[in-house]
């Protein structure tokens, strides 16, 4: 299963729009014939499916760490920019895609800033810098050495992963993982919904779901379960399969935020 770097945005959206059909090239010219419209990219299937087992990654097993997500925190509680270009390494990195785009000639923190949309006078990047201090794991970065990424991703059969894409014609984009064994699904994105059914370590499908009230609040995701039941879940309870990542690393005994993968490069 191809994994993209998606943001939690993706998630709040139900990942990305289902390819639909193209529309048929127009005629070039008289003499010519029409041009043939092209091959449509199969429905993807709702529907019962087979779950893909995960194992959720452990905590990371380091009382500095613990320490340095505090600090992180209190800092992105009270906006404090100044604090935190004191925990930004020299050498910051951000990736949204495939290079490194963090512009050199400016400091670590304005590109952090950047990267999370820290400026402005919303400034809702405060509230990701809150959410990536609550992660307790992380995993090790393969492209950089000493590097570790959070949240760290579950572990899967990839290729049971890739059989359940093909045989509901869907990507990476198109699943997501939960947090914890047991969340509950229900029947409407409300808090006080009925439970209709629960979430297993297992991958989840996510659904379109472009209502009014979730392009405004965003805080249920729609899935489909393994059993085919369709419902919402709390936004806070599931990932994205190759979703951003907020990096760290350890300078002489003290963690600092290294880089971030993923974020729009142009906004």
């Amino acid at each position: 299963m191809r994994r993209p770097r998606l943001s939690s945005t993706h998630i709040a959206a139900a990942a990305l729009a289902i390819a639909g059909a193209l529309a048929p090239m127009p005629v070039m010219a008289q003499a010519q014939p029409p041009a043939q419209p092209p091959a449509q990219s199969p429905a993807p299937v709702l529907g019962p499916y087979k779950p893909v087992p995960i194992t959720l990654p452990p905590a990371v097993n380091d009382p500095s760490f613990a320490t340095f997500r505090n600090q992180l925190a209190d800092i992105a509680k009270n906006k404090d920019r100044a604090a935190l270009a004191r925990l930004v390494a020299a050498n910051f990195f951000w990736i949204p895609e495939d290079k490194d785009i963090a512009d050199k000639q400016k400091s670590p923190i304005d590109n952090l800033s950047k990267a999370l949309s820290l400026d402005g006078a919303d400034g809702f990047g405060w509230e990701s810098l809150a959410a990536y201090a609550a992660e307790t794991t992380a995993m090790a970065d393969p492209q950089r050495q000493g590097v570790f990424c959070a949240p760290a991703e579950p572990t899967f059969d990839e290729r049971a992963a890739d059989e359940l894409a093909n045989t509901t014609h869907t990507d990476a984009a198109d699943w997501a993982f939960p947090i914890r064994d047991g969340i509950e699904v229900r029947a409407a994105a409300k808090q006080d919904a009925a439970v209709v059914d629960r979430l297993g370590l297992y991958l989840v499908r996510v659904l379109p779901d472009d209502s009014p009230a979730n392009a405004v609040l965003a805080t249920f995701a729609k899935v489909l379960t393994a059993a085919g039941t369709v419902g919402y879940v709390s936004i806070d309870t599931v990932l994205p399969i190759g979703g951003e990542q907020l990096c760290y690393l350890k300078d002489g005994g003290a963690w600092k935020i290294a880089g971030f993968l993923g974020g729009e490069p142009n906004h």
